[in-house]
C-alpha cells in the first residue's frame, strides 16, 4: 500500500487527523507522521486518540526556539523541530484558529493575534523549503466568514500569501449536512494548495462536488441520522445534570415568559436558548453549528426534548455531531492531572472542531490524485 505522510498543526482533537487517517483509495492511504497543538486539554484529548508523537506547545516558539524563557524549553523546542524537518511530508493541513474571523467572535481578522497565526505556516513552508522541501499538498480548515471578512480583503492575503509559496489555490465553502449523514448545518471553507500543476489540474473535486455528491435528506433520514448520535441512555436519574428543569431553572417556566416546557416540544429536534430572552429551533432540522462557546456556560448547548424530560446535549453526543466515533474506538478523557475533567473543556474542543466526515471525503479526493 502506498502510504502518504501527512503533518498537522493547530491540531485541536485531532479532527483533520482522524479524517485522514480514515481515508483509503484502492492501495492508497495517509501515514500520520505528526502534530502540532497548544491548548493543554486539547493536547490532552489528542494523545488519549492518537499514537504519533505530539509537539505540543507555541508555534512561534517552535519556529523560533531562540525566543523560549529558559534553555530546557529552547532544548525541546528544537529537538521538536528536528522531528518535525526530519519527515518528508506529502501533505500539511491545519484548521488555524477561526475565532478572529468567526461572525459569532469580534471578527478583528489580522488585528487579532490568533489571526495572524495563519502566517505562522507561511513562515513553516518557509524555513521547510530552506531545510528539505515543501509539502506537495496544503490543505486549510476555517469558518465560511473568512471569504467575505474585510470585503473580502482578508482571504485576498492569505491566498496571495499561499500563491507567493508557489501553490495553486482552490477554495469551496461545503455545508456538514449536504456531504455527509451528521445532522449539523457547518458551513467552512477547505482551502487547498498544491506545489505541482498536475496536481491540480486533475483534482476537480470541487468543481463536481454540488451536482455529485451533495444530498438533499428527507425527514425520516435526518432523524435517522440524529438517532446515530443521540444517547438514550442518558436519563434524569442517570446524569441530572444535562436536564433543565423548573426546580433548576425556574426564570425558564414562567408561564407568561420563557417557558422551556411550552416551547421544546418536538423530539428529534434542536433548540437554543438564545441570551436566555428566548427559544429558536433550527429551521433545517439538525443541529445548528456546534460552536467553542458551549465551553462558556449551558445555554449556549443545543437542547432536545427526550422522554423524561429537556437536556442539553452531552459532551459524547457533541462530538459525535462532528464525527468522532465515540464508544467506537475514540475516547474522552475523564481526569486531566489527577482531576476530574470539566464538561466545559470538551465542549469548546467540539466545537472548535472539524466534522471528521467532509474531512475523509476531502482527503479521499486527494488520494485519488497521488501517484
Amino acid at each position: 500500500m502506498a502510504s502518504y505522510n501527512v503533518g498537522s498543526l493547530f491540531a485541536g482533537v485531532g479532527g483533520i487527523c482522524l479524517g485522514f487517517k480514515e481515508a483509503k483509495v484502492q492501495s492508497k492511504n495517509f501515514n500520520l507522521v505528526f502534530a502540532n497543538e497548544m491548548d493543554k486539554f486539547a493536547c490532552h484529548t489528542y494523545r488519549t486518540n492518537f499514537n504519533h508523537p505530539l509537539l505540543e506547545g507555541d508555534i512561534y516558539k517552535f519556529l523560533n526556539p531562540e525566543i523560549c524563557d529558559n534553555v530546557i524549553e529552547k532544548e525541546s523546542f528544537e529537538k521538536q523541530r528536528h522531528y518535525f524537518f526530519d519527515h518528508q511530508l506529502t501533505v500539511l493541513n491545519g484548521g488555524f484558529p477561526c475565532q478572529a474571523f468567526s461572525i459569532a467572535g469580534e471578527r478583528k481578522g489580522f488585528e487579532d493575534e490568533r489571526g495572524n497565526l495563519f502566517l505562522s505556516i507561511i513562515e513553516l513552508i518557509n524555513q521547510m523549503d530552506k531545510y528539505s522541501s515543501k509539502p506537495r499538498i496544503l490543505f486549510l480548515e476555517n469558518v465560511r466568514n473568512l471569504l467575505s471578512h474585510d470585503n473580502g480583503n482578508t482571504y485576498k492575503i492569505i491566498k496571495a500569501k499561499l500563491e507567493e509559496c508557489g501553490y495553486q489555490i482552490k477554495e469551496k465553502v461545503l455545508n456538514t449536512m449536504d456531504y455527509s449523514d451528521l445532522p449539523q448545518t457547518r458551513e467552512r471553507i477547505y482551502i487547498i494548495g498544491f506545489l505541482n500543476q498536475n496536481d491540480a489540474d486533475k483534482f476537480d473535486f470541487f468543481d463536481i462536488c454540488e451536482k455529485e455528491y451533495k444530498t438533499k435528506k428527507t425527514l425520516k433520514q435526518k432523524i435517522e441520522n440524529i438517532d446515530k448520535v443521540l444517547d438514550y441512555c442518558v436519563t434524569y436519574q442517570t446524569a441530572p445534570k444535562y436536564y433543565y428543569t423548573k426546580e433548576k431553572y425556574p426564570r425558564y417556566f414562567i408561564e407568561n415568559g420563557i417557558n422551556l416546557t411550552k416551547e421544546i416540544t418536538e423530539e428529534h429536534q434542536f433548540y437554543q436558548l438564545r441570551r436566555g430572552m428566548y427559544v429558536r429551533k433550527n429551521k433545517s432540522n439538525v443541529c445548528p453549528t456546534l460552536t467553542a462557546n458551549m465551553g462558556t456556560g449551558g445555554h449556549n448547548v443545543p437542547l432536545i426534548k427526550v422522554n423524561d424530560g429537556i437536556r442539553k446535549l452531552t459532551p459524547a453526543e457533541t462530538f459525535r455531531i462532528q464525527g468522532f466515533p465515540v464508544g467506537h474506538g475514540y475516547t474522552l478523557p475523564e481526569y486531566f492531572e489527577g482531576r476530574k475533567l470539566c464538561d466545559s473543556h470538551l465542549y469548546k474542543q467540539a466545537g472548535n472542531a472539524v466534522s471528521v466526515d467532509v474531512i475523509k471525503l476531502i482527503a479521499e479526493q486527494i488520494l485519488k490524485i497521488l501517484d
